[in-house]
């Protein structure tokens, strides 16, 4: 595993401007809760006070203190200092564009993923960097945002003792968290899937520039998938492979799962891109078609009126002499000797499946 100790930092306390977090809106305050275990003790608060974790990760039970909301740096600041954090990973927790790593700082691993959620209203997808701290006895999870994370499910699992992870490490605790961000891409997917199954269909039906905008949308979030997907495999398998005090021989084995979790939903991005490509050639092809019977149908009807225009134009000249000029028929004749042409040429072009 890499160690960032070799990196210089500038200055043991950090401000707004060195954190650097990109998000400037109004939030609400900073959430600090600590969930407190073992196999027969279960206690969960929200701490008030950023100096109260330190209390939690001096005892013998498992305790995960989760941090909801990171534009509070100087809160940030004080948890990690309370906690043992080195500058450079409380400056790569509130960076948010960190790409999924892990770092071994001796005293815990530190480990970067991003958590996905799907935007039903304006029908995108919200990338929210997830940070842990993994420790002997402790993990501390650092989320983005204030509200919603995918973690629920382990939450009811520790509160009503359900499943091994009471009676197992902080290794398996962070192993859960791991597993749970990485299930959720599958729900993501399923809806990502639903997207393109009606693209496909109003592609095949009537497909407008509407079609077109929506296909590019779908592969540049299909990029960022990949993006924040694609490094997580490599982490995970340095957790699996490197031999670290902080990962137990028996959480490896369940990281083995989360591994090929990570290769289907790889799988799955690169089958989506295949498809959106696929169907912007289809929508290319499509449009074309369509402009080529267009074409054809204005040619067919030009190419009938030229022998037509050329009759009206021999009888549109104003010569004196033209023996049909001064026969009463000439009119009604000329007029069925046009439509004969036009019926030939339709009966010839219809033989030839022109048209």
């Amino acid at each position: 595993m890499v160690s960032n100790f070799n990196k210089v930092s500038g200055s043991e306390n950090l401000s707004q401007e060195d954190l650097g977090h990109k998000n400037k809106r109004k939030s609400p305050p900073t959430k600090i809760t600590v969930i407190d275990y073992d196999d027969k003790h279960y206690d969960e608060n929200v701490v008030d006070a950023p100096d109260d974790c330190l209390e939690y990760l001096k005892k013998r039970t498992i305790s995960w203190i989760n941090v909801d909301g990171i534009h509070e740096p100087k809160v940030i600041e004080q948890i990690g200092v309370h906690c043992g954090l080195h500058p450079l990973t409380i400056e790569d927790i509130v960076n948010t564009l960190q790409r999924p790593k892990v770092d071994d700082y001796e005293k815990y691993l530190f480990i970067v993923l991003k958590m996905l959620h799907y935007n039903a209203k304006k029908d995108l997808i919200d990338i929210e960097q997830v940070s842990l701290i993994v420790g002997a006895k402790y993990v501390i999870s650092f989320q983005e945002d204030i509200e919603g994370d995918v973690f629920n499910n382990v939450r009811h699992m520790l509160k009503t003792n359900k499943g091994r992870i009471r009676k197992m490490g902080a290794d398996f605790l962070a192993y859960s968290l791991i597993d749970a961000v990485v299930d959720s891409y599958f729900s993501i997917l399923e809806k990502l899937g639903d997207r393109i199954e009606d693209l496909e269909i109003e592609l095949i039906k009537n497909p407008t520039m509407k079609t077109l905008h929506s296909i590019h949308n779908l592969k540049r979030e299909m990029l960022y998938l990949r993006r924040a997907v694609w490094p997580l495999r490599e982490v995970v398998s340095s957790l699996e492979r490197e031999r670290s005090s902080f990962i137990g021989s028996t959480t490896r084995i369940f990281l083995r799962d989360v591994y090929d979790h990570i290769f289907q939903v790889i799988d799955t991005i690169e089958t989506y891109r295949d498809m959106l490509s696929g169907m912007l050639d289809i929508y290319l092809s499509s449009i074309s078609n369509r402009l080529n019977e267009v074409m054809k149908v204005l040619t067919i009807i030009a190419t009938i009126f030229i022998p037509l225009t050329f009759i009206a134009g021999v009888y549109g000249m104003n010569f004196k002499f033209m023996p049909e000029i001064g026969w009463k028929y000439s009119y009604p004749v000329v007029l069925i000797g046009m439509l004969i042409v036009g019926v030939v040429m339709l009966i010839f072009f219809r033989k030839k499946r022109w048209f």
